[in-house]
């Protein structure tokens, strides 16, 4: 992990902490943070991720993968952290875990945010959902018929494709070239993928989804696989799926690791302020 010195702080730092997010929830509680008084470093794992991030006299942003524990422990102990706040994506179990267990046995408080499920969303959107418990239990569904779009990122589109008997197949994925490396190793061709990044509406345009709307009419998809992420990519499905009258296939969140996180104002009312 390499460090960005992108913006340094005074003389008189106040304590830290030590926020490990993404473009989603990350932005938006770091700048709470901030206002708040605290002194901010953010984990993240690209470099095109930090211009999600305002830039802050107090806020650092660091960029690389922490594959393993012993890359956890030694940024705490280069950051002595005052708390560490997990933000990832809810289907990150991998770093989240990692997280609880190296804090867990050097006693170092961490927080976890969680991100609110989209509750209002789910009930427009029931008649045409279908729940998954995990991606295998794809191999349960009779897919026959159906052009399935994958909206569900670039590290499982193996998996699912293993486990779709759809007639035929495609993918959103992001816009980056190990992304693309991952789908084409998956088995997706140039004709099967849109790299590009969840849409936001547009100045004169009524409704968000507009681009994966127009992608779903392109390919003549029936049905749209994503996960219950509770964030920004999840609504623009639901609403893109109740817009077309497609089959929305939602895997579930998985549990938690360990200790229950919390959504963000009662998140901010237990950091405190420094």
């Amino acid at each position: 992990m390499h460090e960005q010195p992108l913006h340094q702080g005074g003389a008189a730092q106040p304590p830290l902490i030590w926020l490990l997010g993404g473009t989603g929830d990350g932005p938006p509680l770091a700048e709470a943070l901030l206002q708040r008084g605290w002194r901010l470093r953010v984990s993240l794992v690209t470099a095109a991720a930090t211009r999600a991030y305002t830039p802050h006299p107090q806020l650092q942003l660091l960029v690389g993968d922490l594959a393993d524990d012993a890359a956890v422990e030694r940024e705490l102990q280069r950051q002595h952290p005052h708390w560490v706040v997990d933000a990832t994506h809810p289907f990150a179990q991998h770093i989240s875990a990692r997280l609880e267990r190296v804090c867990r046995r050097i006693g170092q408080p961490l927080e976890r945010l969680e991100r609110p499920s989209l509750a209002a969303d789910a009930a427009a959107t029931a008649g045409t959902t279908v729940a998954l418990p995990g991606l295998a239990a794809l191999a349960d569904l009779n897919l026959t018929g159906e052009r399935l779009l994958l909206a569900i990122g670039s590290r499982q589109l193996a998996q699912a494709l293993a486990a779709s008997n759809a007639d035929a197949h495609y993918a959103r994925i992001l816009d980056r070239p190990g992304s693309l490396q991952l789908a084409l190793a998956a088995g997706l061709r140039d004709h099967q993928l849109a790299c590009l990044r969840p849409s936001q509406p547009q100045p004169g345009e009524l409704e968000a989804g507009a681009l994966e709307t127009a992608l779903c009419r392109r390919w003549g998809i029936t049905a749209v696989l994503c996960r219950a992420g509770g964030g920004r990519s999840e609504a623009l499905w639901r609403q893109v799926c109740h817009r077309l009258g497609l089959r929305l296939l939602l895997v579930q969140r998985p549990a938690g690791p360990g200790s229950d996180g919390l959504p963000l104002e009662p998140l901010l009312e237990k950091l405190g302020h420094p």
